[in-house]
C-alpha cells in the first residue's frame, strides 16, 4: 500500500533506536493517531504498538511499518513525520497537509 504517512530520515533512525532501546521485535509497529484537544482542537499522538484493531490502516515508509486508525487517516493522509533533536525542541514533529491552523508548539491542529 502507498504510504499514508511518510517519514523523514531522521524519524526513521528516532524510531529504530526507540524500538532497540524497549526491545520491540518485528511485530511492533508505529501507530499515529489524531485526538480531540489540545489548543488548536485536535492533537497528534505517537505510539508503538503490536495489536491491530478493527478498522486499522496500514501502511509502510522507509521499511517503518506505520498504523492509523480510520478516523485519524482523514486527518493524517499525506502527512510527513519528522524528528528534531535540535535546540528548539526535541521530538516528533508532524508536516500535516491537511492542517489549516497550527498551534505555535506544533502539538496541536484544526483543519
Amino acid at each position: 500500500m502507498d504510504a499514508m504517512v511518510t517519514i523523514t530520515d531522521k524519524a526513521k533512525g528516532r524510531i529504530e533506536q526507540i524500538m532497540r532501546e524497549e526491545n520491540y521485535d518485528s511485530s511492533y509497529f508505529v501507530r499515529v493517531a489524531v485526538e480531540s484537544g489540545g489548543c488548536s482542537g485536535l492533537s497528534y499522538k505517537l505510539d508503538f504498538d503490536n495489536e491491530e484493531k478493527k478498522g486499522d490502516q496500514f501502511c509502510e515508509d522507509k521499511g517503518i511499518r506505520i498504523c492509523l486508525d480510520i478516523k485519524s487517516y482523514l486527518y493524517l493522509a499525506g502527512t510527513e513525520l519528522d524528528y528534531s533533536d535540535g535546540l528548539n525542541g526535541k521530538g516528533f514533529e508532524f508536516h500535516n497537509p491537511n492542517a489549516s491552523r497550527t498551534c505555535a508548539c506544533g502539538e496541536s491542529f484544526s483543519v
